[in-house]
Formats: C-alpha cells, sequence, structure tokens
C-alpha cells in the first residue's frame, strides 16, 4: 500500500522506494475493480432508491460520498504496517506519522470536496427524472470533456489508439442517444425530463473538469505521492463533498424525511435502509478506485474506463429493472470493448517502443553512430 507515484521526497521518511511493476499493476487492477463495482452498482442502486418511493435529491446526492468514513479502515491498516516497520528498523528513533497530508493539499482537496458535492446534487437531481439509459449515455459524454480538460490542464498526451478509443466510445454513446428519449418514464414530464437532462448533462461536464484538477493536485504537491496520501486526500475530498450535501438536506429537512419515507418505501422499511447503506458503500467504491487509477495511470484512463462501463449498466438495467435491450445497446457495448481494447494495446506498444530504445543493442548503435 506504501507505493509511490512519480514524486519522490527524500525527507519523507516514512516514504517506501519508488513503486515496482509488479505492485503498481496488482494496484492498478485493484482500483479498475473498485470502479468496475462502483460505475455499475451506483447508478442502478440510486435509481433503485427513486423507484422505491425515494423522493430526496439532497439525501440521493449525499449518499454518493456518504461513505467516506469507509477510508479510516485502509488508512488504520497502512498506519500500523509503516509503525511495525518503523520499530523493526535499527536506530529508528523518529515516529510514525499519523498522516501525510499537507495543509496546502488539505485545502486543496477541500476545494475539490465541494466541487464533488455540487457534482452530487446535480447528477442526483437530474437521474430523478432520467431512466439509467439516458443517464448513462449523458455521462459517457463527459469522455471528450474529461479528453479536453486533461489536454488544456496536465497536457495529456494522446496516441493515435487514444484517439481512436474516445471515438469509439463517443460514437457508441451517440447510438444510445439516439433512442434515449423512448425510454422515458411514464410517470415523468417533457419539461421534468429536459431538467434531467440538462442537469446531468451539466454533472458531467462538472465531473469531466474535477478528474483533470484531481491530477494537476498530484503534480502540483511537491512532496511524495504515496497511495495512502492519495487515500487520505479522497478522505478530505468525501467529507467536505458529504459536508456540503449535508446543509443542503438540513435546509431541505432531509433528516426528517428518512423515517417518513422508510415507512412507506414500496420495498419495505428495513430494505430501504440497505438500499441507503449499500448506496454509501458502492459510490466510495467508485470514488477511491477513480482517484486510484488517476494516480497509477492518468486522468484519460479513468474517463475511459467510466465510459466502458456504460454499456454494461446498460445490461444489468435490463436484468434488474426490466428496460429494453435494444440492438443499438449490443452495438455500445461492442464499440466501447473495443474501444478500451485500442487503449490497452496503445500502452502496450509505447511499453514496447520504450523497451526497445532501452534494450543494449540499440544504445550500441546510437553509440556507434555517434562515433
Amino acid at each position: 500500500m506504501e507505493v509511490e507515484g512519480q514524486n519522490s521526497d527524500h525527507q519523507n521518511q516514512d516514504a517506501a522506494p519508488l513503486m515496482s511493476k509488479g505492485p503498481r499493476r496488482a494496484l492498478i487492477v485493484l482500483n479498475c475493480v473498485l470502479m468496475a463495482i462502483g460505475s455499475t452498482g451506483s447508478p442502478l442502486l440510486l435509481r433503485l432508491y427513486f423507484r422505491s418511493g425515494g423522493k430526496r435529491q439532497w439525501l440521493s446526492s449525499w449518499l454518493q460520498t456518504g461513505g467516506w468514513p469507509i477510508i479510516f479502515l485502509p488508512l488504520l491498516i497502512t498506519y500500523l504496517h509503516r509503525r511495525r516497520r518503523c520499530q523493526l528498523r535499527p536506530g529508528n528513533r523518529h515516529p510514525t506519522k499519523l498522516f501525510f497530508i499537507t495543509p496546502r493539499l488539505f485545502l486543496a482537496s477541500a476545494f475539490l470536496g465541494v466541487l464533488v458535492g455540487l457534482d452530487d446534487f446535480l447528477y442526483a437531481y437530474g437521474l430523478d427524472f432520467l431512466p439509467v439509459s439516458t443517464s448513462s449515455l449523458l455521462v459517457s459524454t463527459q469522455l471528450a470533456f474529461t479528453a479536453f480538460f486533461a489536454f488544456l490542464i496536465v497536457k495529456q498526451k494522446f496516441t493515435p489508439y487514444s484517439i481512436n478509443s474516445v471515438a469509439l466510445l463517443t460514437i457508441g454513446a451517440a447510438i444510445l442517444g439516439l433512442h434515449a428519449s423512448s425510454d422515458r418514464p411514464d410517470n415523468v414530464t417533457k419539461s421534468e425530463y429536459y431538467m434531467g437532462f440538462i442537469l446531468t448533462l451539466g454533472a458531467a461536464v462538472l465531473y469531466a473538469l474535477i478528474l483533470p484538477l484531481v491530477e494537476l493536485m498530484y503534480s502540483k504537491s511537491n512532496q511524495a505521492i504515496t497511495y495512502t496520501l492519495v487515500m487520505e486526500m479522497q478522505l478530505v475530498m468525501g467529507f467536505f463533498a458529504t459536508a456540503f450535501c449535508t446543509v443542503g438536506m438540513l435546509v431541505n429537512r432531509d433528516f426528517q424525511a428518512i423515517p417518513r419515507e422508510a415507512r412507506h418505501s414500496k420495498v419495505g422499511e428495513s430494505t430501504y435502509y440497505v438500499i441507503l447503506v449499500c448506496n454509501a458503500v458502492i459510490w466510495q467504491s467508485f470514488f477511491l478506485g477513480t482517484v486510484g487509477v488517476i494516480f497509477c495511470v492518468n486522468t484519460l484512463l479513468a474517463a475511459i474506463f467510466m465510459a466502458v462501463f456504460i454499456p454494461v449498466t446498460e445490461v444489468l438495467a435490463v436484468v434488474f429493472f426490466k428496460e429494453n435491450f435494444s440492438s443499438e445497446k449490443g452495438v455500445a457495448l461492442v464499440l466501447s470493448l473495443w474501444g478500451l481494447a485500442s487503449y490497452c494495446y496503445g500502452e502496450y506498444r509505447q511499453e514496447k517502443d520504450k523497451k526497445d530504445k532501452a534494450s543494449p543493442r540499440n544504445q550500441a548503435a546510437g553509440t556507434a553512430l555517434l562515433l
């Protein structure tokens, strides 16, 4: 868990060596799994809350980051691991650091947390009037916006393979969009549908901006970025996002409404509370996996994975919510998998080219040319 990114800080007594290939790949897989669980499960659970009779937008937005205390568990494990390592180090008298986050990173994380809270509300409010298919379509548009913002903010480099991946995923989203209006719920008016459309689109654009800002925060930190520090920053972001939504809940009296909603829920009182808890846990999986992928690789891969899981969510919506699985959804699923394969192959080619250039034969050839 004490793996580092590209920045190093030799003055940090608790910092571990730079990440080797094995742990780095394991960490990438772990965070991709967290993203997969969160990306597919979170919109379905949030939709289930509304289908079971829930009507509180601030509560549903609060649930998206309300599970932030869960991060204390892995942070405690890493702290105990660091303390044990320090105790085994001969002659070490330095106390084990309780946390690594600096006041500067704390303030940056707090600011991003408020933006995430606003994004949560926009998405939750929009999803109340949209089916899973339409909301997924609008969230998928954030891939193109993320690529644009990443180019402007963190100078993201694009290859023909990554461009092809973005294009395929965008086409898949467009195909879904051509037939999204036919999925409008019967109890939703046209004005409510369009309001949900606009708010969800706004949430997609805002989150597309937040993702490269997270990567920028890593690069401008001026200290070693470990996965422990990434979890600490996510903890702060989750806290302030939840605090933002808590203010809305207090003003809207959502806390008083929760027992009343539970009693009148279509799925029963106990199941209602289970849905709330599962929402908080699954959403935290999504956010932690996202910042982890950005830490291990970059913003673009995180956005690509979000887009890839959209058709998967469509399939799950067919299974659990009995939504129609049209041929367009099948085509979008194929294009998404094709787009992911294109990106992964491009990364493989880049790594292979680096190894070829660094091989002794190529270095000897370069030396011979200089002579």
